[in-house]
C-alpha cells in the first residue's frame, strides 16, 4: 500500500490542481472554476477499487483505500458540494451556520479534517407520520454532515457489494418500482408462493445497537463512535444517545442497510432446508417473504428473523407483521397487490388514495382564495408525483376515480368564489371542454396573448410496465456499468466518464 499511498499523492495533485485551474472565463470564484467531472472521475475510480478489494475478500486493502478516499481532496470537495447542494442545506444545526456561499463552501473544505475532531450534539425536530404520531429527527451541524458524506464515498462501495440483491431501498439506481417488480415475479405465476409474510421492523433507525455498528462496520470507528454518542438537544435540554442511528444523518440510511444486510441469505438457508419456494423482498426497513406453507413462514421463518433481529438489538413489529394468503392480497410500499381468480394485480392501495384526496381536500380548502394560477401551480405537482409513483402498476380506474372527486372538488371551489354568479357562468369561466372531457384551466399572458394554464388530467396519464433492475447490479462493478448507463433517460445520462474510469481498470 505504500505504493498506492505515494501514486495517490502524485495523481491527487495533479488531478486537483487541473480540476481548479480549469476555469472558465466568466468563473467569478474558484468553486464555479471547479471541473466537477474529474473530481467525479477520480473518486469514482477509488471507490471501484475498494469494491472490488471487498469482492475478492481483501478488507485490509479496501480498509486503506477507504483511508486514502477520505483524505483526498476530491472526496472532500464532492462532500461539501453535496450537503450545500441537497434539499437540507438550508437548514442549520445546533450552531446555526449554513454554507450558501461560494466562499463558504471552499473553506469548509480545509476543515474536513480527522485531526481534532469532535462531533457537535443534534438538533431534534418533530415530523408527522401517517398514523398521527412523531417521528424525531435529528439535524446534524454542516461540517457533521459533511464528514458523514466524506466517509459516506468510501462505505457505500461496501454496502453496495455486501447488500442483499433483492434490497431496494436507500440504494442507488433502485427504487419502489424495482421491488414491486419484484414482488411480481415472485408471486404472479400459477405456481408461485401463496403466503406472503409482511415484515416491518419497530423503530428500526432508534433501536439499532451501537456496539453492533462499532464491531461490524468496515468505516473508521472513531468516526463512526461520535456520530453514534454524540446525543441530541430537545427544547433546550441535552440527551445522550444509547442506541440507534440519528434520523436525519447522510450515514444512517446507509448503516441501516448494512445492520440488515443478510436477511435474504438466511431466508435462503431456511429455504435450502425445507425444500420450500422462499423469497425475500426488501424496502429498507419494511419486507415481505414469499412461501408455499403458511407453517414454514411462522414456524421456521419468523422464529429466525427474530433472532438475526435481537443480535442487532431490533425487533418485529408485532402489529405490523402477519402472514397473508395472495387471495386475500396485502399492501406494500403504498401499493395492494392481490390475485383475482388466479391473476395477480397490482393497484394503488385503498389507504393511500383516501390519504391523497383527504390532502387534496385541506389543500383546496385552505387556498379558498388564492388565485387559479397560483392554486394549479400548487396542484400540478402533487398530482404528477402521486401519478409517476403509481404509473406502473394497474391503476387507469384509480387515476380516473382521483380525477372525478378532484373535478367537484375544485367545481365547488370555483362556485364558492362567485357566490353571485349563476353555474353556467362558472363553468365558462374555469371549465373548457377539451376532447370530451372538462378541464380545469386558468390563463396567463405569454408574448401579449391569453393562453390557457391548465390542471393535469391525472386520468390521461399513461400506464407502462417497469423493468426491473438486475438484482446483482451495482455502480461499482465494472460490468454492470454500460447497463445502468442505457436505463437512465437521455436527458439524465451523465455517464460519459465511466469509460477513462473503466479503461484505467
Amino acid at each position: 500500500m505504500q505504493d498506492d499511498l505515494r501514486n495517490f499523492i502524485q495523481g491527487e495533485t495533479q488531478m486537483v490542481t487541473s480540476a481548479e485551474v480549469s476555469a472558465s472565463p466568466d468563473s467569478s470564484s474558484p468553486w464555479q472554476s471547479i471541473n466537477w467531472k474529474a473530481i467525479e472521475q477520480h473518486v469514482l475510480k477509488l471507490q471501484m477499487r475498494i469494491a472490488k478489494a471487498t469482492r475478492e475478500g481483501k478488507h485490509s486493502k479496501a480498509k486503506a483505500l477507504q483511508w486514502i478516499l477520505t483524505h483526498s481532496k476530491a472526496a472532500k470537495l464532492l462532500a461539501v458540494k453535496r450537503v450545500s447542494q441537497n434539499k437540507g442545506s438550508k437548514t442549520p444545526g445546533i450552531d446555526g451556520i449554513i454554507w450558501n456561499t461560494d466562499a463558504r463552501c471552499m473553506a469548509a473544505v480545509n476543515q474536513l479534517s480527522r485531526k481534532g475532531y469532535q462531533a457537535k450534539p443534534l438538533r431534534r425536530i418533530y415530523i408527522p407520520k401517517k398514523n398521527g404520531k412523531l417521528r424525531p429527527l435529528g439535524i446534524p451541524c454542516m461540517i457533521d454532515r459533511a464528514q458523514q458524506a466524506l466517509h459516506l464515498l468510501a462505505l457505500e462501495p461496501i454496502s453496495e457489494t455486501i447488500a442483499d440483491p433483492n434490497s431496494y431501498g436507500f440504494r442507488p439506481n433502485r427504487s419502489t418500482a424495482d421491488a414491486i417488480a419484484q414482488c411480481f415475479k415472485c408471486l404472479c405465476l400459477k405456481r408461485s408462493a401463496q403466503w406472503v409474510l409482511e415484515g416491518d421492523i419497530k423503530a428500526c433507525f432508534d433501536k439499532i445497537g451501537h456496539q453492533w455498528l462499532i464491531d461490524n462496520i468496515q468505516t473508521d470507528k472513531r468516526m463512526l463512535r461520535q456520530w453514534l454518542k454524540c446525543g441530541f438537544i430537545d427544547k433546550g435540554m441535552f440527551y445522550h444517545t444509547a442506541e440507534g442511528t440519528p434520523q436525519g444523518g447522510i450515514i444512517s440510511p446507509t448503516l441501516m442497510l448494512l445492520t440488515l444486510a443478510g436477511l435474504e441469505k438466511l431466508v435462503t438457508s431456511i429455504a435450502g432446508k425445507t425444500g420450500d419456494k422462499i423469497h425475500f423482498i426488501g424496502y429498507a426497513d419494511d419486507f415481505v417473504i414469499t412461501g408455499t406453507s403458511q407453517e414454514v413462514l411462522l414456524n421456521e421463518v419468523k422464529p429466525q428473523l427474530i433472532g438475526f433481529l435481537q443480535e442487532r438489538g431490533l425487533t418485529l413489529s408485532e402489529e405490523k407483521t402477519h402472514v397473508t394468503h395472495i387471495n386475500d392480497g396485502f399492501d406494500f410500499l403504498g401499493f395492494n397487490l392481490r390475485k383475482y381468480n388466479g391473476k395477480l394485480l397490482i393497484k394503488p392501495s385503498k389507504s393511500n388514495v383516501l390519504s391523497f384526496l383527504s390532502n387534496l381536500r385541506e389543500l383546496i380548502r385552505k387556498h379558498a382564495t388564492t388565485p387559479v394560477n397560483d392554486l394549479i401551480k400548487i396542484l400540478n405537482p402533487k398530482l404528477r408525483g402521486w401519478a409517476n409513483y403509481y404509473r406502473h402498476s394497474v391503476a387507469k380506474r384509480t387515476f380516473g376515480y382521483v380525477g372525478h372527486q378532484l373535478f367537484w372538488l375544485l367545481w365547488r371551489w370555483a362556485v364558492r368564489r362567485h357566490p353571485t354568479k349563476n353555474k353556467d357562468w362558472v363553468r365558462r369561466k374555469y371549465y373548457m371542454n377539451s376532447r370530451g372531457e372538462w378541464q380545469f384551466h386558468g390563463w396567463q399572458k405569454i408574448t401579449n396573448m391569453d393562453c390557457h394554464f391548465n390542471l393535469i388530467q391525472i386520468a390521461q396519464t399513461p400506464i407502462k410496465r417497469h423493468v426491473k433492475i438486475r438484482s446483482e447490479a451495482t455502480p461499482y462493478d465494472p460490468q454492470y456499468q454500460s447497463y445502468l448507463a442505457e436505463r437512465k433517460p437521455k436527458k439524465e445520462s451523465r455517464n460519459s466518464w465511466f469509460e477513462p474510469v473503466l479503461a484505467a481498470l
